[in-house]
């Protein structure tokens, strides 16, 4: 599901769950695993990935129609926790968005510290609501932080999805490149971070993004709960079926 490619201090995660890298709870478990190990093996920095044409098309939603409550509870905990290793990890870590990030593929790049998305026919954003869901105050706040309040509401209120101009004219990526230069691209911006001195680069670091750690403070259990009963509301599951179930 994950491979590991190791360049130079720089330890490449690349999503590899086919056909899309959907997220389900063993999945996210494992990459979540995979960046808090990264440190203790050398690296110092992250690049996370995924294979040309899409970074991760967010949940495995037909899979996870069949769950039950704990399942789906076991999923959001494991949804929090990766979010929670890339924010607070010890190093940094550089989206390389190689193509589709709709909402859980989103989710994981607005918690690096870099983000590079592919140009052409991608699209990313946060479209929690088009499908009976909501982002929720965590994610609400992850994103404001990079787009700004105001932009945030209009946003996430549609559950808006921006191509890669756009997604760049918002500040939700950095830079926009063609696709063979994504991951490259997002090795050279990790290698320019690890080659500044290193304690003045760390202490910058985590000072502009405490309020983004801070978030992680906030009590899981809660937010595990609210996200599940709103998976299971009648309006959510009803929405979900009509566009993921197959005839």
């Amino acid at each position: 599901m994950l491979q590991t490619i190791d360049e130079a201090g720089v330890r490449e995660l690349r999503l590899a769950r086919p056909p899309v890298n959907a997220l389900d709870a063993a999945f996210t478990e494992c990459l979540s695993a995979a960046v808090l190990e990264a440190p203790s093996r050398g690296a110092r920095a992250i690049v996370l990935s995924g294979q040309p044409g899409m970074f991760s098309a967010g949940l495995d939603v037909p899979a996870l129609l069949r769950a039950d409550r704990e399942g789906m509870q076991r999923l959001f905990r494991a949804l929090l926790a990766v979010q929670s290793a890339i924010a607070r990890s010890s190093v940094p870590v550089i989206a390389a968005i190689t193509g589709h990030a709709p909402a859980g593929g989103t989710v994981l790049a607005i918690h690096c510290d870099y983000r590079v998305m592919a140009s052409g026919p991608y699209m990313m954003g946060l479209n929690e609501v088009a499908v009976g869901l909501t982002p929720g105050p965590l994610l609400c706040r992850a994103f404001a932080r990079l787009v700004g309040e105001h932009r945030a509401v209009a946003l996430l209120t549609r559950g808006a999805m921006l191509d890669p101009a756009m997604a760049l004219a918002v500040g939700l990526v950095d830079e926009v490149c063609t696709l063979d230069e994504v991951v490259p691209r997002a090795h050279a911006y990790a290698r320019e971070l690890i080659a500044l001195p290193a304690r003045a680069m760390q202490i910058t670091r985590e000072t502009a993004r405490a309020p983004l750690v801070a978030l992680f403070d906030e009590d899981a259990e809660a937010f595990v709960e609210a996200a599940t009963e709103i998976w299971f509301a009648e309006e959510t599951q009803a929405r979900l079926r009509s566009l993921f179930t197959k005839r």
